[in-house]
């Protein structure tokens, strides 16, 4: 049995949990269908659906339309549209300049996928469902199939990182080569000092993605950890107190003081998205062939 409403542990409701019905399906002693999972496939369900419309209105119409097929239609495409316009061309092109095609399906992905699950864990839908079970059906147990924000659970971030990382370094094979790659970790730095560089440049590999999930777990665990602590006041000052004039005033202080922290935590949500995918983008960038550098090095010996 687990609790998501009223729980002494301000992490009770971030950690995940077996889904309801199915806790007995385990895998080396760890439940298989979790909420985080169900919440992480909602997700990109969301993206998928929402990215489509929003293409196709988008998209350019037919010619009977006449300057209409010009115009977006919809106020959530035509924020995706603005969004997406901003982030390629003041992004991403000047940090990977030609290669900006290549790599916008990617980076656009990676950022309104975490931007999903991060508004989606802003809605609580485990909670709604505990309730609904409780009144509407008299269950004993809390019951919840999804819920929940998977980007505060590090084994997702975790998976995202690894994914930049996988494409980072094939990125870096496919531009620099084996030798390039090499050459990159030396730093540039003389022979002596290779027994040191190595070392570093390659735990930098992977401590840059590990970074990105880090960075993405914690700030999403901070934020949700304020909230709960927040709404947790009314219940541990009528647990001290028994005074419900008491208890409600602190509680009404406390829930002007989360719905302030909720609209920072918004802002967070976008914010660790763009950070994850503009990092992501800069860790590329540095892996790229640079042929400007080529260019001033002959025009100097010239």
């Amino acid at each position: 049995m687990f609790t998501f409403i009223a729980s002494n542990n301000p992490i009770h409701h971030i950690l995940d949990k077996p889904i309801s019905g199915v806790e007995h399906i385990t895998l080396f002693g760890k439940p298989v269908f979790t909420t985080h999972m169900a919440s992480l496939l909602l997700a990109a369900i969301v993206t998928f659906v929402v990215l489509k419309i929003a293409a196709k209105r988008i998209a350019i119409g037919h010619e009977s339309e006449g300057t209409n097929r010009y115009l977006t239609n919809g106020r959530i495409p035509q924020i995706i549209e603005v969004v997406t316009l901003y982030l390629r061309d003041n992004v991403i092109q000047p940090v990977l300049g030609h290669e900006t095609k290549k790599f916008l399906p990617f980076l656009l992905s990676i950022f309104y996928f975490i931007l999903t699950c991060n508004i989606l864990g802003m809605i609580p839908f485990a909670d709604v469902q505990v309730v609904v079970g409780k009144v509407g059906f008299g269950q004993e147990t809390d019951w919840a199939v999804f819920g929940g924000t998977a980007t505060s659970n590090l084994a997702v971030t975790a998976g995202l990182a690894i994914v930049s990382f996988f494409v980072i370094q094939m990125h870096a094979f496919k531009s620099l080569g084996i030798g390039g790659w090499a050459h990159h970790l030396t730093g540039g730095a003389p022979l002596y000092l290779l027994p040191i560089m190595l070392p570093i440049e390659f735990m930098g590999m992977f401590i840059k993605p590990g970074a990105l999930a880090i960075r993405l777990f914690a700030n999403m665990v901070a934020g949700h950890t304020m909230l709960a602590v927040l709404t947790m006041f009314g219940m541990m000052a009528y647990e001290g107190t028994q005074n419900w004039l008491l208890t409600g005033s602190i509680e009404a202080i406390s829930t002007i003081a989360a719905v302030c922290i909720s609209f920072l935590e918004l802002f967070v949500a976008f914010l660790q998205s763009f950070i994850f995918m503009f990092l992501t983008t800069v860790f590329i960038g540095q892996m790229s062939h640079h042929d400007e550098h080529e260019e001033h090095a002959e025009a100097a010996t010239s």
